[in-house]
């Protein structure tokens, strides 16, 4: 069973998250896909960049599920 990775960003200011969003489903543990999560959203704070982050009092949240429907390889 595969695990998939969503993140949600989400405003401090406006007091409300984005839809969830589906990263990755490639990940064979539980360990692999927290770690990624974390990975991924350094990743995407640098891309919105201090001043969008500070403006808005953006933060980013993560979880991992598992892909009931997909089959290991």
């Amino acid at each position: 069973m595969k695990i998939a990775l969503f993140m949600i960003l989400c405003s401090g200011v406006a007091g409300n998250c984005l839809e969830p969003i589906k990263i990755n489903d490639n990940y064979d543990t539980f360990y692999d896909c927290m770690v990624s999560g974390y990975e991924e959203s350094i990743t995407k704070m640098q891309e919105i960049g201090p001043t969008s982050i500070n403006e808005n009092k953006m933060f980013i949240k993560f979880y991992c599920l598992p892909e009931k429907n997909k089959v290991s390889t």
